[in-house]
Protein backbone atom coordinates (compact mmCIF):
# COMPACT_ATOMS: atom_id res chain seq x y z
CA UNK A 1 0.00 0.00 0.00
CA UNK A 2 3.09 2.49 0.90
CA UNK A 3 4.64 1.74 -2.35
CA UNK A 4 1.81 2.00 -4.28
CA UNK A 5 0.99 5.66 -2.64
CA UNK A 6 4.65 6.28 -3.04
CA UNK A 7 4.34 5.25 -6.99
CA UNK A 8 1.27 7.85 -7.25
CA UNK A 9 3.05 10.39 -5.95
CA UNK A 10 6.86 10.16 -8.23
CA UNK A 11 3.85 10.07 -11.00
CA UNK A 12 2.75 13.85 -9.56
CA UNK A 13 6.17 14.74 -9.25
CA UNK A 14 6.55 13.70 -12.72
CA UNK A 15 4.08 15.37 -14.44
CA UNK A 16 4.95 18.61 -13.00
CA UNK A 17 8.60 18.02 -13.70
CA UNK A 18 7.35 17.70 -17.38
CA UNK A 19 5.67 20.63 -17.02
CA UNK A 20 8.56 22.56 -15.81
CA UNK A 21 10.30 21.11 -19.31
CA UNK A 22 8.14 22.45 -21.34
CA UNK A 23 8.38 26.01 -19.75
CA UNK A 24 11.87 26.12 -19.75
CA UNK A 25 11.17 25.18 -23.63
CA UNK A 26 9.02 27.61 -24.48
CA UNK A 27 10.93 30.51 -21.94
CA UNK A 28 13.85 30.18 -24.66
CA UNK A 29 11.75 31.57 -27.24
CA UNK A 30 12.91 34.90 -28.56
CA UNK A 31 9.61 37.09 -27.98
CA UNK A 32 9.56 35.63 -24.50
CA UNK A 33 13.16 36.29 -23.67
CA UNK A 34 12.60 40.27 -25.00
CA UNK A 35 9.33 40.73 -22.71
CA UNK A 36 11.63 39.04 -19.83
CA UNK A 37 9.09 36.10 -19.18
CA UNK A 38 11.45 33.54 -16.75
CA UNK A 39 10.31 29.84 -16.80
CA UNK A 40 8.73 30.22 -13.33
CA UNK A 41 6.34 33.05 -14.98
CA UNK A 42 5.60 30.37 -18.01
CA UNK A 43 5.61 27.70 -15.69
CA UNK A 44 2.51 29.59 -13.62
CA UNK A 45 0.96 29.87 -16.94
CA UNK A 46 1.44 26.36 -18.00
CA UNK A 47 0.26 24.47 -14.37
CA UNK A 48 -3.38 27.08 -14.75
CA UNK A 49 -3.86 25.90 -18.14
CA UNK A 50 -3.82 22.33 -16.56
CA UNK A 51 -5.87 23.14 -14.07
CA UNK A 52 -8.35 24.47 -16.56
CA UNK A 53 -8.14 21.65 -18.74
CA UNK A 54 -7.06 17.91 -17.98
CA UNK A 55 -7.33 18.31 -14.09
CA UNK A 56 -10.26 16.42 -13.66
CA UNK A 57 -8.81 13.57 -16.53
CA UNK A 58 -6.23 12.42 -14.42
CA UNK A 59 -5.62 10.20 -11.24
CA UNK A 60 -6.45 11.82 -8.12
CA UNK A 61 -3.90 9.84 -6.56
CA UNK A 62 -1.42 11.95 -8.34
CA UNK A 63 -2.31 14.61 -6.38
CA UNK A 64 0.05 14.61 -3.30
CA UNK A 65 2.96 14.69 -5.38
CA UNK A 66 1.92 17.55 -7.34
CA UNK A 67 1.22 18.91 -3.42
CA UNK A 68 4.66 17.87 -2.95
CA UNK A 69 6.55 20.37 -5.21
CA UNK A 70 3.82 22.96 -4.31
CA UNK A 71 5.15 22.88 -0.64
CA UNK A 72 8.67 21.26 -0.11
CA UNK A 73 10.41 21.72 -3.16
CA UNK A 74 8.94 25.11 -3.19
CA UNK A 75 11.16 25.28 0.34
CA UNK A 76 14.08 23.87 -1.37
CA UNK A 77 13.53 26.55 -3.81
CA UNK A 78 13.86 29.90 -2.20
CA UNK A 79 16.90 28.39 0.00
CA UNK A 80 19.03 27.94 -3.09
CA UNK A 81 17.83 31.08 -4.32
CA UNK A 82 20.39 32.82 -1.79
CA UNK A 83 23.16 31.67 -3.81
CA UNK A 84 22.25 34.25 -6.26
CA UNK A 85 23.34 36.99 -3.29
CA UNK A 86 25.99 37.99 -0.87
CA UNK A 87 26.68 39.78 1.44
CA UNK A 88 29.16 42.32 -0.81
CA UNK A 89 26.14 43.14 -3.06
CA UNK A 90 25.30 45.38 0.25
CA UNK A 91 28.50 47.06 0.64
CA UNK A 92 28.93 47.96 -2.83
CA UNK A 93 25.39 49.52 -3.10
CA UNK A 94 26.06 51.87 -0.01
CA UNK A 95 23.37 53.73 2.03
CA UNK A 96 21.23 55.24 -0.36
CA UNK A 97 19.98 51.82 -1.49
CA UNK A 98 19.70 50.16 1.58
CA UNK A 99 17.73 52.82 2.95
CA UNK A 100 15.24 53.27 -0.08
CA UNK A 101 14.83 49.74 -0.44
CA UNK A 102 14.16 49.10 3.33
CA UNK A 103 11.21 52.40 2.78
CA UNK A 104 9.94 50.84 -0.16
CA UNK A 105 9.43 47.33 1.47
CA UNK A 106 7.95 48.68 4.59
CA UNK A 107 5.49 50.91 3.04
CA UNK A 108 4.41 48.64 0.41
CA UNK A 109 4.03 45.87 2.76
CA UNK A 110 2.45 47.42 5.55
CA UNK A 111 -0.20 50.23 3.75
CA UNK A 112 -0.80 47.45 1.00
CA UNK A 113 -2.38 45.48 4.34
CA UNK A 114 -3.78 48.23 5.51
CA UNK A 115 -5.57 48.97 1.89
CA UNK A 116 -6.49 45.91 1.64
CA UNK A 117 -8.55 46.29 4.77
CA UNK A 118 -9.71 48.95 3.77
CA UNK A 119 -10.79 47.66 0.18
CA UNK A 120 -12.16 44.59 2.27
CA UNK A 121 -10.09 42.04 0.42
CA UNK A 122 -9.19 38.61 1.52
CA UNK A 123 -6.52 38.88 3.99
CA UNK A 124 -3.91 36.47 2.26
CA UNK A 125 -4.46 37.70 -1.17
CA UNK A 126 -3.87 40.89 0.13
CA UNK A 127 -0.66 40.42 2.28
CA UNK A 128 0.87 38.02 -0.98
CA UNK A 129 0.15 40.87 -3.05
CA UNK A 130 1.89 43.19 -1.37
CA UNK A 131 5.35 41.08 -0.34
CA UNK A 132 5.06 40.75 -3.88
CA UNK A 133 5.00 44.17 -5.01
CA UNK A 134 7.26 45.48 -2.00
CA UNK A 135 10.50 42.47 -2.58
CA UNK A 136 10.77 40.45 -5.62
CA UNK A 137 7.81 39.27 -7.44
CA UNK A 138 6.62 35.68 -7.79
CA UNK A 139 10.14 34.76 -5.62
CA UNK A 140 8.47 36.27 -2.89
CA UNK A 141 4.84 35.67 -3.11
CA UNK A 142 5.93 31.86 -3.18
CA UNK A 143 8.31 32.27 0.24
CA UNK A 144 5.40 33.70 2.15
CA UNK A 145 3.07 31.43 0.64
CA UNK A 146 5.73 28.90 2.18
CA UNK A 147 5.18 30.49 5.43
CA UNK A 148 1.28 31.44 5.92
CA UNK A 149 0.19 28.03 4.18
CA UNK A 150 -2.71 29.64 1.75
CA UNK A 151 -4.85 28.52 -0.75
CA UNK A 152 -2.99 27.79 -4.04
CA UNK A 153 -5.16 29.52 -6.30
CA UNK A 154 -4.57 33.30 -3.62
CA UNK A 155 -1.02 32.75 -4.59
CA UNK A 156 -1.64 32.65 -8.41
CA UNK A 157 -3.90 35.67 -7.99
CA UNK A 158 -0.88 37.47 -5.98
CA UNK A 159 2.01 36.39 -8.58
CA UNK A 160 -0.73 37.53 -11.93
CA UNK A 161 -0.64 40.89 -10.69
CA UNK A 162 2.93 41.59 -10.28
CA UNK A 163 3.73 39.69 -13.88
CA UNK A 164 1.30 42.11 -15.26
CA UNK A 165 2.65 45.73 -13.70
CA UNK A 166 6.25 44.46 -13.60
CA UNK A 167 6.15 44.01 -16.96
CA UNK A 168 4.48 47.15 -18.20
CA UNK A 169 7.58 49.00 -15.75
CA UNK A 170 10.00 46.85 -17.48
CA UNK A 171 8.91 49.25 -21.35
CA UNK A 172 8.54 52.34 -19.33
CA UNK A 173 11.53 53.01 -17.52
CA UNK A 174 13.48 52.84 -20.10
CA UNK A 175 11.56 55.02 -22.33
CA UNK A 176 11.24 57.64 -19.50
CA UNK A 177 14.63 57.42 -18.62
CA UNK A 178 15.53 57.99 -22.03
CA UNK A 179 13.23 60.94 -22.83
CA UNK A 180 14.41 62.92 -19.80
CA UNK A 181 11.14 62.79 -17.89
CA UNK A 182 12.47 61.23 -14.57
CA UNK A 183 15.15 64.05 -14.58
CA UNK A 184 17.41 61.15 -12.45
CA UNK A 185 21.14 60.25 -12.96
CA UNK A 186 22.32 57.07 -13.92
CA UNK A 187 22.90 56.59 -10.62
CA UNK A 188 19.49 57.89 -9.39
CA UNK A 189 18.05 55.55 -12.00
CA UNK A 190 19.51 52.70 -11.20
CA UNK A 191 18.48 52.89 -7.33
CA UNK A 192 15.08 53.66 -8.69
CA UNK A 193 14.77 50.77 -10.91
CA UNK A 194 16.16 48.37 -8.55
CA UNK A 195 13.90 49.86 -5.85
CA UNK A 196 10.91 49.43 -7.46
CA UNK A 197 10.81 46.80 -10.71
CA UNK A 198 8.85 43.83 -9.14
CA UNK A 199 10.56 41.10 -10.88
CA UNK A 200 14.59 40.29 -10.87
CA UNK A 201 13.86 39.63 -14.34
CA UNK A 202 12.11 42.81 -15.00
CA UNK A 203 14.96 44.62 -13.85
CA UNK A 204 17.08 43.06 -15.79
CA UNK A 205 15.70 43.69 -18.86
CA UNK A 206 14.86 47.71 -17.76
CA UNK A 207 18.78 48.11 -16.90
CA UNK A 208 19.90 46.24 -19.85
CA UNK A 209 17.66 48.69 -21.90
CA UNK A 210 18.97 51.80 -20.49
CA UNK A 211 22.50 50.42 -20.45
CA UNK A 212 25.10 49.15 -18.52
CA UNK A 213 26.13 51.71 -15.52
CA UNK A 214 21.99 52.19 -14.48
CA UNK A 215 21.99 48.02 -15.28
CA UNK A 216 24.73 46.98 -12.61
CA UNK A 217 23.06 49.79 -9.80
CA UNK A 218 20.13 48.55 -10.51
CA UNK A 219 20.46 44.94 -10.38
CA UNK A 220 22.47 45.28 -6.75
CA UNK A 221 20.09 47.73 -5.03
CA UNK A 222 16.95 44.87 -6.67
CA UNK A 223 19.15 41.82 -4.88
CA UNK A 224 19.19 43.61 -1.70
CA UNK A 225 15.52 44.18 -1.57
CA UNK A 226 15.54 40.41 -1.96
CA UNK A 227 17.51 39.90 1.14
CA UNK A 228 15.01 41.84 2.49
CA UNK A 229 12.59 38.62 2.23
CA UNK A 230 14.06 37.39 5.59
CA UNK A 231 13.30 39.82 8.05
CA UNK A 232 9.96 40.16 6.53
CA UNK A 233 9.29 36.16 6.83
CA UNK A 234 10.75 36.01 10.34
CA UNK A 235 8.28 39.42 10.99
CA UNK A 236 5.23 37.49 9.60
CA UNK A 237 6.14 34.23 11.16
CA UNK A 238 6.13 36.22 14.66
CA UNK A 239 2.67 38.00 13.66
CA UNK A 240 0.98 34.17 12.70
CA UNK A 241 1.86 33.28 15.88
CA UNK A 242 0.38 36.39 17.79
CA UNK A 243 -2.98 35.51 15.40
CA UNK A 244 -2.56 31.77 17.14
CA UNK A 245 -1.44 32.52 20.67
CA UNK A 246 -3.50 29.25 21.99
CA UNK A 247 -0.95 27.45 20.04
CA UNK A 248 -2.94 24.49 18.83
CA UNK A 249 -2.02 22.38 16.25
CA UNK A 250 -3.57 24.34 13.30
CA UNK A 251 -2.04 24.62 10.06
CA UNK A 252 -0.81 28.35 10.72
CA UNK A 253 0.41 27.38 14.71
CA UNK A 254 2.85 24.86 12.89
CA UNK A 255 4.07 27.55 10.54
CA UNK A 256 5.11 30.60 12.68
CA UNK A 257 8.67 29.99 12.37
CA UNK A 258 9.65 29.99 8.76
CA UNK A 259 12.55 28.04 8.88
CA UNK A 260 13.42 28.07 4.91
CA UNK A 261 14.13 31.28 5.39
CA UNK A 262 17.41 30.65 7.80
CA UNK A 263 18.49 28.32 5.42
CA UNK A 264 18.12 30.93 2.62
CA UNK A 265 20.39 33.65 5.04
CA UNK A 266 22.98 30.33 5.56
CA UNK A 267 23.46 29.59 1.81
CA UNK A 268 23.80 34.00 1.11
CA UNK A 269 26.34 33.62 3.46
CA UNK A 270 28.16 30.42 2.15
CA UNK A 271 28.23 32.26 -0.90
CA UNK A 272 29.89 35.40 -0.13
CA UNK A 273 32.59 33.67 0.57
CA UNK A 274 33.11 32.75 -2.75
CA UNK A 275 34.38 29.01 -2.40
CA UNK A 276 32.51 27.79 -4.96
CA UNK A 277 33.85 28.46 -8.95
CA UNK A 278 31.18 30.19 -10.52
CA UNK A 279 30.29 27.09 -12.84
CA UNK A 280 28.84 25.33 -9.97
CA UNK A 281 27.02 28.67 -8.77
CA UNK A 282 25.67 29.30 -12.02
CA UNK A 283 24.75 25.61 -12.58
CA UNK A 284 22.91 25.41 -8.79
CA UNK A 285 21.12 28.28 -9.49
CA UNK A 286 20.17 26.84 -13.19
CA UNK A 287 18.95 23.77 -10.79
CA UNK A 288 17.20 26.50 -8.24
CA UNK A 289 15.30 28.03 -11.08
CA UNK A 290 14.00 24.54 -12.15
CA UNK A 291 12.92 24.02 -8.80
CA UNK A 292 11.14 26.82 -8.27
CA UNK A 293 9.67 26.23 -12.07
CA UNK A 294 8.06 23.31 -10.61
CA UNK A 295 6.38 24.87 -7.66
CA UNK A 296 4.54 27.67 -9.92
CA UNK A 297 3.52 25.20 -12.02
CA UNK A 298 2.47 23.16 -9.12
CA UNK A 299 0.57 26.16 -7.66
CA UNK A 300 -0.80 26.82 -11.13
CA UNK A 301 -2.40 23.23 -11.36
CA UNK A 302 -4.22 24.24 -7.98
CA UNK A 303 -5.94 27.41 -9.67
CA UNK A 304 -8.97 26.79 -11.38
CA UNK A 305 -10.79 30.07 -13.50
CA UNK A 306 -13.68 29.94 -11.42
CA UNK A 307 -11.31 30.44 -8.26
CA UNK A 308 -10.15 33.76 -9.63
CA UNK A 309 -13.54 35.02 -10.53
CA UNK A 310 -14.25 34.66 -6.59
CA UNK A 311 -11.25 36.77 -6.03
CA UNK A 312 -12.70 39.09 -8.23
CA UNK A 313 -10.85 42.92 -9.29
CA UNK A 314 -9.83 44.05 -5.62
CA UNK A 315 -6.34 42.39 -5.95
CA UNK A 316 -5.62 44.09 -9.04
CA UNK A 317 -7.16 47.33 -7.66
CA UNK A 318 -4.39 46.98 -4.51
CA UNK A 319 -1.53 46.02 -6.89
CA UNK A 320 -2.22 49.21 -9.23
CA UNK A 321 -2.41 51.14 -6.00
CA UNK A 322 1.05 49.76 -4.65
CA UNK A 323 1.98 50.31 -8.28
CA UNK A 324 1.30 54.41 -8.02
CA UNK A 325 3.36 54.26 -5.24
CA UNK A 326 6.80 52.46 -6.61
CA UNK A 327 5.96 54.75 -9.35
CA UNK A 328 6.12 58.08 -7.66
CA UNK A 329 7.57 57.39 -4.38
CA UNK A 330 10.52 55.54 -5.57
CA UNK A 331 10.77 58.35 -8.10
CA UNK A 332 10.89 60.98 -4.98
CA UNK A 333 13.68 58.70 -3.17
CA UNK A 334 15.51 58.19 -5.68
CA UNK A 335 15.76 62.14 -6.76
CA UNK A 336 15.95 63.65 -3.23
CA UNK A 337 16.83 61.08 -0.85
CA UNK A 338 19.52 59.64 -2.56
CA UNK A 339 21.66 62.19 -3.78
CA UNK A 340 22.48 63.11 0.18
CA UNK A 341 24.24 59.56 0.15
CA UNK A 342 25.37 59.41 -3.49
Amino acid sequence: MFTERKSSMLHGILLIALFSCAAFYIGDAQIFKELSFSPMIIGIILGMLYANSLRNHLPETWVPGIQFCAKKILRIGIILYGFRLTFQDIINVGAAGILIDIIIVSVTIIGGVYIGKLLKMDRDIALLTSIGSGICGAAAVLGAESTIQTKPYKTAVAVATVVIFGTISMFIYPVAYRSGILGLTPDEMGIYAGATLHEVAHTVGAGNAMGTEISNVAIIVKMIRVMLLVPVLFSLGYWIARQNPTGNNTSKGKVAVPWFALGFLAVIGFNSLDLLPQMAVDTINYIDTFLLTMAMVALGAETSIDKFKKAGAKPFVLAFILYIWLLAGGWALSKYMAPLFL
